[in-house]
């Protein structure tokens, strides 16, 4: 008799059968890829891959989601580091954030972020009143209408000449197709700057602040007059007015303004919502910078925040009321 029929791994076929049918113990390891991996290894580094992914996710939600800002716009953690003493207006420290570490400056342009200022009369005469008459048109050439009220008008209107003499602060009137004019008398020949200091209402509800600038040629003869020497002591019609602080170029710095008249403080009287009104120009291209007032009563004097945007001259006015009357003191600052 024959042997049975045996199988390639050498069992009989009976043998092979039950043994390819029967269940198969799980094994100890895992083949994947054609590479072994011990079940337990695989388990534990599974485990600390989801600790280092828990540590690396939280980290990102940390930084797409920092702390709560502060009264200041700090983050609160920044915020604590500098406290302020209270009713400190608001004001920023250290370097402004700008090209160059200084801060922008208005008026050198006749437009701004698609708004221009465009003059409708011209041919002012040295000595005759006359009439300035403009419009803010948007991008399309459309005239706005629409102006926040800041200090107490949507419009301030800032002449001087080009040599810093002959400053005026005036407000004009709007007609209904927003065309601005008030009277304009300018004493003398030369080229004189109109600033335009407003606050756009945009179409989303939203204000857009804008000085703009523009020349107005006065025909005559020309002799520009030199800027005063610096000065912390100024007098008009019969006041004293003086200033303290230490401006910085590039920085923000407290300056007091007081009033005297003889031995006497006078009362200094709200004027346009506040207590003072400080418009600063910049020898040689005009700049104009926007200077806040803080707010409170004048009990010792009225405090402005500047920031200076680089080294020069520049001249101070400081407007104030006593009496129901309006004066301005005239300074001249350096900045070296």
């Amino acid at each position: 008799m024959s042997d049975p029929t045996t199988s390639p791994t050498g069992l009989s076929a009976p043998d092979a059968e039950r043994e390819a049918t029967a269940p198969s113990p799980a094994p100890d390891v895992s083949e994947a890829a054609g590479v072994l991996v011990d079940r337990g290894t695989l388990r534990l580094a599974l485990v600390v891959g989801g600790l280092v992914l828990a540590v690396l996710l939280g980290f990102g939600l940390g930084r797409l989601n920092p702390p709560p800002a502060g009264p200041t716009g700090l983050t609160s953690a920044a915020a604590t580091d500098h406290p302020h003493a209270p009713g400190t207006g608001a004001h920023e420290h250290g370097v402004v954030a700008d090209t160059g570490g200084t801060t922008e400056v208005g008026g050198l342009a006749v437009g701004s972020g698609g708004w221009t200022l465009t003059p409708l009369s011209t041919g002012l005469t040295a000595g005759r009143a006359g009439e300035f008459r403009f419009q803010v048109r948007d991008v399309q050439g459309r005239p706005v209408t629409r102006f926040a009220v800041v200090h107490d008008k949507p419009m301030h209107l800032i002449v001087v000449r080009r040599d810093l003499t002959g400053y005026q602060h005036l407000h004009p009137r709007m007609a209904a197709d927003g065309t601005w004019s008030v009277p304009l008398t300018v004493p003398q020949a030369g080229v004189w700057r109109a600033y335009a200091d407003f606050t756009l209402v945009t179409d989303d509800g939203g204000q857009s602040a804008r000085t703009l600038g523009v020349d107005l040629p006065v025909p005559g003869d020309y002799a520009p007059r030199p800027l005063p020497e610096p000065a912390r002591i100024a007098t008009v019609e019969g006041f004293t007015a003086s200033w303290s602080g230490e401006p910085r170029i590039g920085a923000t710095r407290p300056l007091r303004f007081a009033v005297r008249a003889g031995d006497t403080t006078p009362t200094l009287e709200r004027y346009l919502g506040a207590y003072g009104h400080l418009v600063a120009l910049r020898e040689g291209d005009l700049g104009y910078l926007h200077v806040h007032p803080e707010a409170g009563p004048a009990v010792d004097g009225v405090t402005f925040q500047l920031t200076l945007p680089g080294p020069g001259r520049y001249r101070l006015f400081f407007d104030f009321q006593v009496a129901g009357v309006v004066r301005t003191a005239e300074f001249t600052l350096t900045a070296p």
